[in-house]
């Protein structure tokens, strides 16, 4: 296995911009992953790492010998080199370059090759759309929340890089594992779908989403934290709900309002 003990070897630098930079990670159709479980996730997905990186310790206390006979390579790593690559305050020791599947990368033309239906097997097709989320962390705690409630998938317009390490991680290796689904037309995809589309809006005068019927499955979008939905996305949609609030606050966080949304509409 081969020693790294350079902060700026080659195979370091790389994997640096792939954790800093989507128009990096974009370019090269890859990504990176910081932490056992969450590379012992991507690997149980599928996403097999091209380059993995411990540290002694970390092979030592996690069970990394299935993620190394995955590996197309596989490096040891000194504890100064790790703090390079670690995002997070207290790095574990285990890191990973990974592939995106063809059908995930950024750019695809995914929305030919969605085949929209109210049923699959006889359980109605419920999605979250997302329209230009900027917070990764909200981004993962949305899809964490959307496999747990076991939605069809995630549609994501636009915003928030779902390959973002952050978004990665606050997901719980969720990304990984729920269909996602990517456009830059957002309205677009709401309209060719042929399903109910709800559009989530802080409006009082919208219909609550506590009377929404979503026995034939549908779409349930969410705007950005900033703006919310735009106006296109509004229209696109069979109907506009919110979420009643009786307190004072005018509107609700963004992965806050998508949980409440996504569990009422399988409730």
């Amino acid at each position: 296995m081969p020693l790294i003990t350079s902060r700026e070897n080659p195979h370091i630098k790389a994997a640096v911009r792939l954790r800093n930079a989507a128009a990096e990670r974009c370019a090269s159709g890859k990504f990176f992953l910081e932490g056992f479980r969450l590379c012992a996730d991507a690997c149980g997905s599928g996403y097999a790492p091209e380059e993995l990186f411990l540290t002694p310790a970390a092979r030592e206390k996690y069970q990394t010998a299935p993620l190394e006979r995955a590996a197309a390579q596989v490096f040891e790593i000194t504890e100064t080199v790790a703090q390079k690559l670690g995002d997070t305050q207290h790095p574990q020791g285990v890191f990973a370059v990974c592939g995106m599947k063809p059908s995930s990368l950024p750019g695809s033309p995914t929305n030919p090759q969605i085949r929209w239906g109210g049923l699959a097997r006889g359980v109605p097709l419920r999605y979250i759309a997302l329209e230009n989320l900027q917070d990764p962390g909200n981004l993962g705690a949305v899809a964490r929340t959307a496999e747990a409630l076991g939605l069809a998938g995630l549609i994501i317009g636009n915003g928030c890089d779902p390959w973002h390490p952050k978004a990665l991680r606050a997901s719980m290796g969720a990304l990984l594992r729920l269909p996602v689904i990517r456009t830059d037309d957002l309205p677009g995809a709401l309209r060719s779908s042929g399903l109910p589309c709800y559009a989530a809006v802080p409006d009082r005068g919208a219909a609550s989403v506590l009377a929404c019927d979503f026995t034939r499955g549908g779409i349930l979008a969410v705007g950005s934290e900033a703006e919310g939905l735009s106006e296109e996305a509004i229209a696109a949609c069979t109907c506009a709900v919110t979420v009643p609030m009786p307190g004072r606050a005018e509107s609700l966080n963004a992965a806050a309002a998508a949980t409440i949304l996504m569990w009422e509409m399988v409730r």
